[in-house]
């Protein structure tokens, strides 16, 4: 990519996703591979289309993405919060939009740890009375 681009990261759960957004036809590749083939789901690539859509951006700008860590579930919310943040700074007036429909908010939500005597988080082995 050469000329302006925006530069993001986005993170949830284990995934980090860092997005460069440059002006173009609305091409999109995560990890070099065409974002429909990546997420093979419709509701991922529902979730990755929401900032642009809302922005009424779609098209505009092409964006290539490298992501790694965790599934695909957190891959696309780190995408989806990566895009939002590059098209804050491609254009300032798209931020109380974003920020309405909660975009550039991190999910802070992480996997509870194991704890010990347990086979899980909370689970417990099952009890015995006699």
């Amino acid at each position: 990519m050469k000329g302006t681009y925006f530069d993001a990261t986005g993170r949830r759960k284990n995934s980090i996703a860092r997005v460069r957004l440059a002006p173009g036809t609305g091409n999109m590749s995560v990890n070099g591979i065409e974002t429909l083939e990546y997420f093979k789901r419709d509701t991922l690539k529902m979730i990755i289309e929401q900032p642009l859509q809302v922005t009424d951006s779609l098209g505009k700008y092409d964006i290539v993405a490298q992501v790694h860590g965790g599934g695909l579930s957190g891959q696309a919310g780190a995408l989806l919060l990566g895009i939002a943040r590059a098209l804050v700074k491609s254009n300032e007036e798209f931020r109380p939009t974003l920020r309405q429909n909660g975009f550039l908010t991190r999910d802070p939500r992480m996997v509870e740890r194991k704890k010990y005597g347990r086979p899980g988080a909370r689970k417990r082995f099952q009890f015995s009375k006699r």
